[in-house]
């Protein structure tokens, strides 16, 4: 057992119930991890733990036993990276239970007790005698997640920018623009540093939209993710404001971009590591690298329209998120172009109702504010800084940068098909 004390461990540790939102962490590297356990309910939290999007890399294994059950394995086996154990005890039959613990553990083998005792001074004696880290049961899947990201990460490193993914329910919601502005008043009216990465390579708009032509941007990252630091970062941006900088798709027909999930979760991670927020502006299409984005974002933001196929769309998309981020908050649903003239519309309570969220923003049609926008290279709040289209953007930027949504309970629907909708999943 290694003896790291920071500056935090000389505080209590922290109380279960107070997690809030989930942080912007660090994946976990390429660990194993070993837990042993003496309540059910210990091994199930872990377990939850262990298939959180951010401890996707690392191998977690749960046993039940103890401590004792770890000195039993490790008297003639190899200790992991990482044990957890969980104990009951307290006072000096804890100490002597860690001392054999630590005759067993093999060099830079770190260790993380869950305890019954929220006792200030047991905890200072045990991170004085080797233990990395003490949490307090009952215990939240995001506590463990956050203990076990402090562990292995570099101290000396910038922390890292939120991920907000941005994927429309069907081609032609609007997700770009919306993504695009949203990043436009993050940077602007938060003062915050942001990165637009536009990931529809062949067809993508955020140079249209910001007025740039670069002659480079992210297909050159993509490409060779191996080559790309902070230099070449630089000079791949382009910057739109003190605040805003852009990652620009090529948009072009004449090359073919077939990157593996891989390379986009290279580059991706280089770019969190320089800013607080990155905007993923990601295609309508579906593969093995946009469903990983976008499950993989610390928010997602779903752009729909009031029609049946968004709807179907939008409620398979928080079906899948509610399966696999059991950790994370419930995904953002964006309503826009509401109020087509002479197109039947879904109402947005039964839109609602069906898929189970509350929208976040619903944006009504305004074909002359976007169409403007889109052909003069602006964005909408330097068009209309006092209109109420900007004041919603300015309320999702809001939302975005601290908020920890609640998902809303679905009811029936005056629509049959709605209804069915509703069953599904």
């Amino acid at each position: 057992m290694s003896n790291a004390v920071r500056k935090q461990d000389t505080e209590a540790p922290p109380m279960p119930g107070d997690e809030g939102p989930a942080p912007a962490l660090k994946p976990v590297p390429r660990i194993t991890i070993h837990a042993f356990c003496e309540h059910p309910e210990t091994g199930g939290a872990i377990q939850r733990a262990g298939e959180d999007r951010r401890l996707a890399k690392a191998h977690l294994t749960v046993h039940m036993g103890g401590i004792k059950a770890a000195v039993e394995q490790y008297q003639t086996n190899g200790t992991p990276n990482l044990i957890l154990v969980e104990t009951k005890l307290g006072g000096a039959e804890l100490f002597v239970d860690l001392a054999a613990l630590a005759d067993v553990c093999d060099a830079g083998t770190k260790v993380v007790v869950i305890g019954h005792l929220n006792d200030v001074s047991v905890y200072r004696e045990m991170i004085r005698q080797g233990v990395n880290e003490y949490l307090v049961t009952p215990l939240h899947p995001m506590q463990i997640i956050e203990a076990v990201s402090r562990l292995y990460a570099d101290p000396d490193a910038p922390p890292i920018g939120r991920s907000i993914a941005f994927m429309g329910a069907k081609g032609g919601t609007g997700s770009s623009t919306i993504a695009h502005n949203v990043g436009w008043c993050i940077s602007t009216r938060m003062q915050e540093d942001v990165i637009i990465t536009d990931l529809d390579l062949p067809f993508g708009t955020a140079g249209l939209d910001f007025n740039q032509d670069p002659a480079q941007g992210i297909a050159d990252a993509l490409t060779s993710p191996e080559r790309l630091d902070d230099v070449l970062l630089d000079r791949l941006l382009v910057k739109c404001s003190n605040h805003l900088s852009l990652f620009a798709a090529p948009a072009v027909l004449d090359r073919d971009f077939d990157m593996d999930a891989d390379s986009y979760e290279s580059v991706l991670e280089i770019v969190r590591e320089t800013v607080p927020c990155v905007i993923v502006d990601l295609p309508h299409v579906w593969s093995a690298w946009t469903k990983k984005l976008l499950l993989s974002a610390d928010d997602i933001v779903i752009t729909a329209t009031p029609d049946l196929a968004s709807l179907r769309n939008t409620k398979n998309i928080i079906d899948l998120a509610r399966q696999t981020r059991a950790n994370d908050g419930m995904p953002l649903v964006v309503i826009n172009q509401v109020g087509v003239p002479k197109r039947p519309e879904i109402p947005v309570k039964d839109f609602a109702e069906a898929i189970g969220v509350e929208p976040v923003l619903v944006l009504p049609f305004n074909p002359g504010l976007f169409g403007t926008a889109a052909n003069n290279g602006q964005m909408i709040e330097e068009l209309d800084p006092k209109g109420k289209t900007t004041e919603g953007l300015r309320f999702l930027a809001k939302q975005l940068c601290g908020r920890q949504a609640a998902p809303v309970k679905s009811s029936s629907s005056i629509f049959p098909f709605l209804k069915r909708l509703s069953r599904k999943g």
